[in-house]
């Protein structure tokens, strides 16, 4: 069996005259000749693996690579199943907006951040409207004010064409 995978070489496939040899219980047998090593490794039905290329020596384990990768494998689906994945949330808002209307904005904002997601606040100037940013801007700070318990500001209100965006991040949680 001759396999490469993610740079541990395997059985025949490693290249050097000696290697250092641990077995399957983690015991040292010693600096022996690859031809010996893997004499040893068909003896005890398992695979010769070079897990320390760059050691001189190349340090090699005695073990069953088959299973060795599927634990490898497992480790990594649980790793990818514990990472979550942050997306951007997105509030939209008038300078104009009415008080209701802002509440539920508030609370869709609070409930992204409890799911751990952020959130752009976008406020959308039509017509003449963006002469008066510092209205948005107002309007901006009593959103945070309302939401400081469980955001912080990641990217302070700033004007972008006929927009000011504001992202907010949530607090990590104290477990």
């Amino acid at each position: 069996m001759t396999t490469i995978s993610k740079d541990l070489r395997v059985n025949e496939a490693i290249r050097s005259r000696e290697v250092r040899l641990i077995d399957e219980a983690g015991e040292q047998l010693g600096i022996l000749p690859i031809r010996e090593a893997l004499r040893i490794a068909q003896e005890r039905g398992v695979d010769l693996v070079e897990v320390a290329p760059s050691a001189r020596p190349p340090v090699c384990r005695l073990m069953d690579f088959g299973k060795f990768k599927y634990e490898q494998s497992k480790k990594e689906r649980e790793a990818r199943k514990k990472q979550k994945i942050v997306d951007v949330k997105e509030v939209k808002m008038r300078p104009s907006i009415e008080e209701h209307d802002f509440e539920v904005k508030v609370k869709s904002a609070e409930r992204f951040l409890k799911e751990g997601d952020k959130v752009k606040c976008t406020i959308m100037f039509r017509g003449r409207e963006i002469a008066h940013s510092d209205l948005g801007r107002k309007l901006l700070e009593r959103f945070t004010a309302r939401l400081q318990d469980i955001a912080s500001i990641e990217r302070t209100p700033r004007v972008e064409g006929r927009n000011m965006i504001m992202i907010l991040t949530p607090k990590p949680t104290k477990d």
